[in-house]
This record gives C-alpha cells, sequence and structure tokens, in this order.
C-alpha cells in the first residue's frame, strides 16, 4: 500500500502539469467478480491521480461486431489516452481479434501483439501492468534478480509469460510451472523467489514454500465465504517466507497504480511530448 500510494503520488503530480488530464477507458463485458475488484480498483485510483476514466459495462452476450465498433470509437478519440479491455472474456467472443484492434498507442496494458513484440525482443514500452507492478515491488524493496531462481506457478498471457521475459532481462534463472508440471512442490521450494499467478484460491501452502524465499500472490479470488483471496494461503506461508504480500493490498494495490502512470505516458506520447 505504501508502494501504491507513492507511485500515485507521482502520478499526480506528472497529471498536474499536463494541459489537459489524460483519459482512460474500461471495458468489461459479463460478470466476473474478480473483474469488477480490478475494474473499480482503476476508477478509484484513476480518480486520485487526476486521471479522467470512463467505464463500459457490456451484457455478457455482447456480440464481437458490438465491442469492436466500442474500440474503435474510442480509438478515435483524442480524449481518451488508453484502452483497458479487462480479461477473461466471455467465450463465444474472439480475444485476439479484440486486443487486436485496440490502437497500440493505447494499449496500457500490453496485450497488443505489436506491444507483446516488442516487450519479447526487450524494447522499451507499455509493459503488462501485473507483472510492472511485481518488479516495481521487488525493486522498490531492494530484491535483486541476477542469478535468482524464479519460479512462476502460471503461464497466462497476462502475468506468466511477461513477467518471465522481464525477470530475464533483470538476469534471473526462470521457470515456468503450470498445470502439467509433474511436481509443482519440488519445483516451488527451491524458488528463491516464487510468483503464484495460477488463478485459483490458495493453491499453494506451506509445503510449496522454501525457507526464507520471497513469495509474491498475484492471484485475486472469491473464497467460500466471499471474501477477496489470493493463489497463496498466507497464514501457512508466513512463517517460512523472508517476505510476502498480502491479498487485498499487495500486487493487486500497486497494478492500478501502475496502470495510472501508464496513462500519463500513453498522454505524452500522444501529444508529441
Amino acid at each position: 500500500k505504501a508502494l501504491a500510494k507513492k507511485v500515485k503520488e507521482e502520478v499526480r503530480a506528472a497529471a498536474a502539469r499536463m494541459e489537459r488530464r489524460p483519459g482512460l477507458a474500461v471495458i468489461l463485458v459479463g460478470d466476473d467478480p474478480a473483474s469488477q475488484v480490478y475494474a473499480d480498483g482503476k476508477k478509484r485510483d484513476c480518480a486520485q491521480c487526476g486521471i479522467y476514466s470512463e467505464e463500459y459495462i457490456l451484457p455478457a452476450e455482447t456480440g464481437q461486431e458490438e465491442l469492436m465498433l466500442l474500440i474503435e470509437t474510442l480509438n478515435g478519440r483524442s480524449d481518451i489516452d488508453g484502452i483497458l479491455i479487462q480479461l477473461p472474456l466471455p467465450a463465444h467472443l474472439n480475444e485476439r481479434a479484440v486486443l487486436s484492434v485496440v490502437r497500440p498507442d493505447k494499449d496500457v496494458d500490453c496485450f497488443h501483439p505489436f506491444n507483446v513484440g516488442e516487450l519479447m525482443i526487450g524494447e522499451k514500452g507499455f509493459y503488462p501492468c501485473t507483472p510492472a507492478s511485481v518488479m516495481r515491488l521487488l525493486a522498490e524493496y531492494g530484491v535483486e534478480l541476477s542469478g535468482k531462481s524464479c519460479v512462476i506457478v502460471g503461464r497466462s498471457n497476462i502475468v506468466g509469460k511477461p513477467l518471465a521475459m522481464l525477470m530475464l532481462r533483470e538476469n534471473a534463472t526462470v521457470t515456468i510451472c503450470h498445470t502439467r508440471t509433474r511436481d509443482l512442490e519440488t519445483e516451488c521450494r527451491r524458488a528463491e523467489i516464487l510468483v503464484a499467478a495460477a488463478g485459483k484460491a490458495k493453491m499453494l501452502d506451506g509445503r510449496h514454500v522454501g525457507q526464507d524465499a520471497i513469495v509474491i500472490d498475484v492471484g485475486i479470488n472469491v473464497d467460500e465465504n466471499g471474501k477477496l483471496c489470493g493463489d497463496v494461503d498466507f497464514p501457512s506461508i508466513e512463517p517460512l517466507a523472508s517476505m510476502a504480500t498480502p491479498v487485498p493490498g499487495g500486487v493487486g494495490a500497486v497494478t492500478t497504480a501502475v496502470l495510472a502512470k501508464h496513462l500519463v505516458l500513453a498522454g505524452r506520447r500522444q501529444r508529441g511530448n
């Protein structure tokens, strides 16, 4: 939370110096509860940073053509500097086609294939907000990645894969685990830095964490009691980990602040400064 506050203060100061405040459009299709939590956080943080935002909550049955038409309209608006489509989309929508319609210079969460390619080859640009927030957290608390064994549980295009690319840039040795990993506990226990990004409530516990490991919980789920929780069973890993992020109040708090920072960058680029 302290880091999120720090980033938001940086963004608020930068936005105040701009002739026109940056604008964000968030598109949410359906009623996924975790997506709604993120969308609400983004609206709140944008408001705190002096960033204009609009939210489009569309029915789950929204068609491909209707959604793409909305994106094209937002592409053409000069008061909207960033467009964010909350994933996952309903199964009947072609996710790749939808993400490819967003203008790359308004793709503030690095979903467009062009921006993904830039990330892969090591170019500077927009980084996916959640992986970028993990990297900012590690840097803020002085965690050196070079030579470290980093294990990421989850291979999504949103977190697992791009985070692996960012960690490789810092010379970490990265292992990505997934549902076909044979001995998940052993793979996880040897990690000096363990990242949980599988999207399954409390799937990792004390059996998966080595002594003094750093645990980053990217998951955001709703448990059986209707409360937010991560992919990590926090009480069971707390005695083992040297550092760990909670849910809520951990990576998610920084992610929305990083998104606001990307909005300022997008606004500057589109205005040529």
